[in-house]
């Protein structure tokens, strides 16, 4: 992720969520259909069961943000969590409506709008005490994503940042490349 400086806290927010939701997409890209639905233990979720419950998070957070209660009353939390949709079109379908409400939510704010107080559960928070609470949430989670695809995809791992034994190549790259732009 090149940086951009800003001093906007909605402008860096964004620009975190769509790392992350990039990163996430990143890593899906490289399982099969089948990995996708794979678990590790009786105790982990899949890829799929993760995307299910962060859209499910999403829409329930996200659908009138401003205006009513982050959990939905017609959220069912638990369900979020068994028979995710079996086909990738249809599970990324599901991905993306998550992150469309998310976006629809946050680009139209203001930086006033980050001392407004919503609710999660009852609970009052600050728009950024959401904001950073959702931005903790989900890039766990992408980090689940990305930690099954990669244990699925072994030696055939495409690595979604500096690949190990190249952070010297790397570095370098960068330093020449920004001093080649003075």
């Amino acid at each position: 992720m090149a940086l951009r400086f800003t001093t906007s806290y909605l402008e860096d927010s964004l620009t975190l969520f769509r790392y992350y939701k990039n990163l996430a997409e990143r890593a899906m890209a490289q399982v099969t259909d089948e990995q996708l639905l794979a678990v590790l233990d009786g105790e982990m979720n899949s890829i799929a069961v993760i995307v299910k419950h962060m859209a499910g998070n999403m829409r329930s957070r996200w659908t009138d943000f401003l205006t009513s209660d982050g959990e939905k009353p017609d959220r069912n939390r638990d369900a979020e969590f068994i028979d995710p949709p079996h086909a990738r079109q249809a599970l990324l379908a599901l991905w993306e409506e998550g992150w469309q409400c998310l976006f629809s939510a946050l680009e139209p704010l203001s930086e006033q709008d980050l001392q407004r107080t919503i609710t999660i559960r009852g609970e009052a928070h600050s728009v950024m005490q959401a904001v950073n609470r959702q931005v903790a949430h989900y890039s766990y989670h992408c980090g689940q994503i990305v930690l099954l695809a990669k244990h699925f995809k072994h030696d055939e791992w495409q690595s979604l940042s500096v690949p190990r034994r190249q952070s010297a190549e790397f570095t370098r790259r960068v330093v020449a490349g920004e001093a080649s732009q003075r």
